[in-house]
């Protein structure tokens, strides 16, 4: 439910909110009431569902050290009363060969080693420290997104991205220790096969595997990390989240 008119409107930082997941996190917490900030390397697309969306999104080039400490920046100006209630660190990158091949460690330029540890690894760390003022002024939350291909080989998703979200996992776990004492919970979700636009030809043969016998849903995603970032949630902390249906078991 909204938040009532007594209680400041709290808000909440997303990365990666063009599609998929993204969305449907938009529109959960919108629809309970929060200020959505979105951040992309896409300007605001014209059909995304939340009100005050193109005054509300940063495009920024999270593979760009320089530009993300400049996104920050604007981050906080527009932040009212100096709160951050909520940071979702959601992007994420995996580049792959022709048509669509997986890329291996043999494989993988070092360059798309770089770009996706700068995107899927330290740019949540660099938005949670650059932001701790603000979280801590809300005593908010923060939520990685990992993944099911971080804690194991994955047929489709390739080994930088994987071995990114392991890091992320590990960086959450150090996260939730040092912001912990500021009051800042910093928790990890970690997502299966979910139906969006990404998925990979083959993905059928893994659903067979997977005891609920379906893929997730983006909605179902959503409700975890809006748990995660509610008072539902108040002593939950270094912790990650599964969603994926069993298949991790």
């Amino acid at each position: 439910m909204p938040t009532s008119t007594n209680e400041p409107r709290r808000t909440m930082l997303l990365t990666g909110a063009s599609r998929g997941i993204g969305h449907a996190t938009v529109k959960r917490f919108s629809a309970a009431g929060w200020r959505v900030i979105t951040c992309s390397r896409h300007a605001f697309p014209e059909n995304c569902p939340w009100e005050m969306g193109p005054e509300d999104h940063i495009q920024v080039d999270l593979a760009d050290p320089q530009n993300t400490l400049e996104a920050i920046a604007e981050i906080r100006s527009r932040l009212e009363h100096g709160r951050l209630d909520a940071l979702v660190n959601n992007a994420g990158i995996s580049p792959k060969g022709t048509d669509g091949a997986r890329l291996g460690t043999i494989e993988t330029a070092i360059v798309d080693w770089q770009k996706v540890f700068q995107v899927n690894f330290f740019a949540p760390v660099m938005l949670a420290r650059g932001l701790i003022a603000e979280l801590e002024a809300a005593k908010g939350s923060v939520v990685n997104v990992t993944s099911i291909a971080g804690s194991r080989v994955h047929p489709f998703a390739g080994a930088a991205y994987a071995t990114s979200k392991a890091a992320l996992m590990g960086l959450t776990r150090e996260m939730a220790s040092d912001f912990g004492p500021r009051g800042v919970r910093v928790n990890a979700i970690s997502p299966g096969e979910i139906d969006t636009s990404i998925l990979s030809p083959g993905t059928e043969k893994i659903v067979a595997q997977i005891p609920m016998r379906r893929l997730g849903t983006p909605e179902e995603v959503a409700k975890a990390i809006y748990f995660l970032c509610t008072d539902q949630s108040s002593y939950v902390n270094g912790a990650e989240i599964h969603i994926n249906g069993g298949q991790h078991v």
